[in-house]
């Protein structure tokens, strides 16, 4: 059965070194949620507090209808995936899953069938009598979640599983975890540092900093609309422009940078004077090929001439370096761009001059107040 879980104003010290909180957060029934962010946030000391394994200095934490706050971890109907998988190296396969149904004082027959479902139900079948030892770190990382799915949880956390892994492994294995997480319904609660990682199995993640929430949101919320400077440079690459909003023009806000890089923003409310402009790489259209002299600012609504200072070749597209053009009138500020690509098309060089086109709906402006940018 999954649960909902709830915490309000959960905070953690240890002795007079503060690590979490106050955090306030929901997480829905049957979803896969992730804590994501960089190490020492508190993503792995949250997981701890809703699993039971550290105690709270103040707030409530619930799991369905039930305050779990003084309920040790045994009660709480919390399965765990430790980053180390924590098997037992002197114990089979079988009695490493066993183990918590042992605990339970779960019933011979009734054990025995619980293991076997949850051996088939991971594809370790066959394995049942091998040591940790005898096992690949995919076969381990199978062995550790079925011994957390065995004692069927309300709730699953993960504390990152998949960092001993290769990378192609990785990537299987998320599939997997993903799969499973939906076939049984189970609410999961996933610890990753990863962006790609959380992207590509969230329902919804929260960017942890400092001990602290920074945003709430599905993967693609977060990404096109990021709440703070902390979540935009977290979650993939950008560029960042500060200055200040100067005006009005027509529909859109009028903002220059502090090195005189103009640029529309399409949003009609002025929010913060002084603010950052956010711009995902992919955003900035490029133009390889034709006269680039005719190009005036102005013409189109941010539209400019750079210069390729670099260019890096990654296969299905390029990671072009630029620098607005002094000569057309720019401001030599450097901008990242990332443009698809087709067999055989031709490619800039070093040293070009390009047009460059950035959509005011893709500028995202934040000030000292959060995001100001299209919405």
């Amino acid at each position: 059965m999954a649960s909902t879980i709830a915490l309000e104003a959960v905070t953690k010290f240890y002795g007079e070194t503060y690590a979490v909180g106050p955090v306030d957060l929901e997480i829905r029934e049957g979803e896969f949620f992730s804590l994501l962010g960089p190490s020492g946030c508190g993503k792995t000391t949250t997981l701890r507090l809703i699993g039971g394994f550290e105690e709270a200095s103040a707030g409530t934490i619930r799991i369905g209808d039930r305050v779990v706050d003084r309920i040790p971890v045994e009660k709480r109907g919390v399965g765990m995936v430790f980053q180390s998988y924590a098997l037992f190296p002197h114990l089979s396969v079988f009695e490493n899953i066993a183990f918590g149904l042992r605990l339970r004082r779960i019933a011979k027959p009734e054990l025995e069938r619980r293991v076997g479902d949850t051996l088939k139900l991971v594809d370790l079948d066959g394995l049942a009598a091998r040591m940790p030892r005898q096992l690949s770190g995919g076969q381990q990382q199978r062995a550790a979640l079925a011994r957390a799915l065995v004692v069927e949880p309300s709730v699953l956390l993960l504390d990152e599983p998949l960092s001993n892994l290769d990378l192609k492994l990785r990537e299987q294995m998320r599939e997997e975890i993903r799969r499973l997480q939906r076939r049984l319904g189970i609410t999961a609660v996933y610890v990753t540092h990863d962006q790609g990682e959380a992207m590509a199995v969230s329902d919804r993640t929260a960017v942890m900093n400092a001990g602290r929430i920074e945003q709430v949101g599905t993967p693609r919320d977060i990404y096109e609309h990021p709440g703070t400077l902390f979540v935009a440079s977290f979650i993939g690459q950008c560029n960042f422009l500060t200055g200040s909003v100067i005006g009005q023009a027509g529909e859109h806000l009028e903002f220059v940078s502090e090195h005189g890089t103009r640029l529309e923003i399409a949003r009609r409310e002025i929010g913060a004077t002084d603010a950052t402009v956010v711009i995902r790489p992919e955003a900035v259209a490029l133009s390889f090929q034709g006269d680039v002299g005719d190009v005036a600012r102005g013409s189109a609504p941010n539209r400019l001439v750079a210069r390729v200072e670099e260019l890096v070749y990654l296969g299905e597209k390029i990671g072009v370096t630029l620098s607005l053009d002094l000569e057309g009138g720019g401001s030599g500020e450097r901008l990242l761009a990332s443009e698809q690509i087709f067999r055989g098309q031709a490619l800039p060089a070093v040293g070009d001059r390009l047009t460059v086109e950035i959509p005011p709906q893709e500028c995202i402006l934040i000030g000292s107040q959060g995001p100001h940018g299209s919405t």
